[in-house]
């Protein structure tokens, strides 16, 4: 819904709130005296000393005012600096190279704001350059930070694949880099894919565009190595790859990450947090594919060596099977049975000598017991003449006293029995008397 607002009537002035918050949309601030508020509260901020990157200076030559472009290092955030001719000049005298684009400085001014464009500046009074001493240090400092969050642990150290289905690549747009790291990792495996990203590799936004380009990549599904590569360069140049969020970025990577920034002396801090560490880009070829020459060759060299052992496998075996078939029981199946047959037969005959020998001593045995046994017998003693007496009642006589005169007997003889009457019978001498 659109509101109309209502002019003041004809001669009379609209009063002007006083503070912003009392502005309303019938009693608006003209924009003049918007911008005027805005130069009054920036003027009364004092002097500040702000870092960045120089990424445009635009020298006028006879102009009174120089301008130039600060950059955020970190952010993608830049503001515009004007200085004096003169300033300029005694900042060129006082550096060891004229103030250009790219260098790392350091800015003291005052922020001004000019109310016909609506523009903030810094009006710079100083300008000195960040020393590659005081940016080592502070690498240093970040380096031990984090090292003592683990970043840099070896158990944190991914290995990098055999063959990789396709390898992202970051480096610099149309960088010798590129080359070494495509040519060389083609030549060990020809055909090998790669997803490239062409990124700035030094000044403001490199690490931005770096940081995105590690994790679009590691976002993308058949990437299974990701290659950041970076030829040789300045200390100043390598600081990027320095940085804190980008180290970070790297860290936070699924996709193992093979960093080849520098030379060898060269170490940023990526360096550290990268799964593998390739000296220099042709060096990060040869780590991430394996060379089909020699692959080639080992596998020729293992088949070789497969069918020599496979071979002697099988000469082993063949005389194994040979041996078998020389033995008689394979040229004559019937042996075994025969064989088997004499010893069964063998067995026998030992049983049968064995249950005669056997027999033999139980028959002696037996003879000696009956032997015995006829001897002590009562038939025994009947056979050698003996007769056993017993009374008509049964009872055996054992002395004369058993029996009297005119008593029947009974005489059991070792054949048959007879009857017989006492007619006399004699006692034992013991009981004869004796004359006094």
């Amino acid at each position: 819904m659109v509101h109309v607002t209502q002019p003041p009537a004809p001669g009379q002035a609209r009063p002007l709130a006083r503070l912003a918050r009392e502005t309303t949309a019938e009693n608006p601030w003209p924009l003049r005296l918007l911008a005027t508020k805005i130069e009054e509260y920036v003027s009364k901020m004092t002097r500040v000393w702000v870092e960045g990157q120089v990424v445009q200076l635009s020298r006028r030559p006879g102009a009174g005012m120089q301008f130039l472009t600060l950059r955020d290092t970190d952010a993608d955030v830049s503001l515009s600096v004007s200085l004096y001719t003169r300033t300029l000049a005694a900042i060129d005298r006082a550096l060891p190279e004229p103030l250009d684009s790219g260098a790392r400085v350091v800015v003291q001014g005052r922020p001004t704001y000019w109310t016909k464009r609506g523009t903030l500046q810094l009006l710079a009074e100083d300008i000195r350059l960040v020393g590659v001493g005081d940016l080592l240090a502070r690498i240093e400092q970040l380096r031990r930070m984090l090292a003592a969050e683990g970043l840099f642990d070896a158990e944190r150290k991914r290995p990098l694949p055999f063959l990789p289905r396709r390898v992202g690549l970051v480096c610099g747009r149309g960088s010798k880099a590129e080359d070494d790291v495509v040519v060389n990792a083609r030549l060990r495996w020809p055909g090998l894919p790669f997803e490239i990203r062409e990124v700035a590799v030094q000044g403001a936004s490199a690490v931005r565009e770096v940081t995105a380009a590690i994790r679009e990549l590691d976002a993308m599904e058949g990437i299974d190595v990701i290659v950041v590569a970076r030829g040789g360069g300045a200390v100043e140049d390598l600081l990027p790859f320095s940085d804190e969020g980008l180290v970070r970025a790297a860290a936070a990577a699924r996709t193992p990450l093979v960093s080849a920034i520098g030379h060898e002396t060269d170490c940023p801090l990526l360096d550290l947090v990268a799964d593998y560490r390739a000296s220099t880009p042709t060096d990060a070829a040869r780590r991430i594919v394996p060379d089909l020459a020699q692959e080639t060759v080992g596998l020729d060299s293992a088949r070789a060596r497969l069918r020599e052992i496979l071979a002697q496998r099988l000469d082993a075996e063949q005389r194994g099977l040979d041996q078998v078939r020389a033995r008689p029981i394979m040229t004559d199946p019937s042996v075994i049975v025969r064989d088997r047959l004499t010893e069964l037969d063998a067995a026998r005959e030992r049983i049968r000598r064995g249950l005669d020998h056997a027999l033999t001593l139980a028959s002696s045995d037996l003879r000696a017991e009956r032997a015995r046994l006829t001897a002590l017998s009562p038939q025994g003693v009947l056979d050698r003449g003996y007769t056993i007496l017993r009374r008509p009642g049964g009872a055996v006589i054992t002395s004369a006293e058993d029996v009297k005169k005119g008593d029947l007997i009974e005489g059991i003889l070792a054949s048959g029995r007879l009857v017989a009457q006492v007619v006399g019978a004699t006692k034992p001498a013991s009981q004869v008397p004796t004359a006094d």
